[in-house]
């Protein structure tokens, strides 16, 4: 039986999964379940661990998989998902008893080239090579993938040599992983946010200022739905 902090932070986790392809933050986990300090999230994150709902994976930052849901979240659908995005098998501690292994099949996603986690590098058009990813991770529409340079998105689970999985569009919500293009000339990997005419590009790690621009020079090339780890 989970307490109603540990179901909400289970949901909260599940969701920004689901949305992002990467988990939240431990000052987001924080903010959305109102406590004052990240030592609460680290205490509730360690009871659902235990009791079996996720599972951490040892020496990687922020890496956690689900491994089950409680019915009153399953009813709202669950399709387990591997934050940590790949490793080994033998990387991976077993799973509970109670678990069920889950099986993908693989879609094949070109590699657009290097996209900036950092300072914005020229804007990329050629395909350098193709990877698989699990078919779970794209849905509908057109879907392509970037290798990411530098550590601006750090703080998101997003490291320097991660290759991320974008969902082709051009518009996003506040609060989005996107791939932007500023100036047409340089690409960016940023979370997205509109204040008025204001668009502001921020980084996920407190080294890298929030860079603001007009709505007319940034145009969003797609959004972040899935991440693979590089080790």
């Amino acid at each position: 039986m989970l307490t109603k902090k540990q179901l909400d932070l289970l949901e909260f986790i599940h969701k920004r999964v689901q949305r992002d392809g990467v988990p939240p933050s431990f000052d987001e986990m924080k903010d959305a379940l109102d406590l004052r300090s990240k030592s609460g999230i680290h205490r509730l994150i360690t009871a659902l661990e235990e009791r079996g709902f996720i599972r951490r994976l040892a020496h990687r930052a922020r890496a956690i998989e689900i491994v089950k849901l409680p019915d009153s979240i399953q009813a709202k659908g669950f399709n387990p998902d591997v934050i940590d995005g790949s490793g080994s098998a033998s990387d991976r501690s077993p799973l509970p008893a109670n678990a069920h292994p889950i099986h993908v099949h693989a879609t094949e996603l070109p590699v657009m080239g290097r996209i900036a986690a950092g300072v914005p590098i020229e804007a990329i058009s050629q395909v350098s090579h193709t990877v698989a990813v699990p078919g779970q991770m794209v849905g509908a529409g057109h879907h392509y993938a970037l290798e990411v340079k530098g550590d601006s998105m750090i703080d998101a689970g997003i490291n320097n040599g991660d290759v991320v999985v974008i969902r082709e569009q051009s518009t996003a919500d506040d609060g989005d992983i996107v791939v932007a293009l500023v100036d047409d000339l340089e690409a960016t990997l940023k979370r997205f946010r509109r204040k008025g005419r204001t668009i502001a590009l921020e980084a996920a790690n407190p080294a890298y200022e929030t860079r603001l621009f007009q709505d007319d020079q940034v145009k969003v090339q797609g959004r972040l739905v899935g991440l693979i780890r590089s080790y």
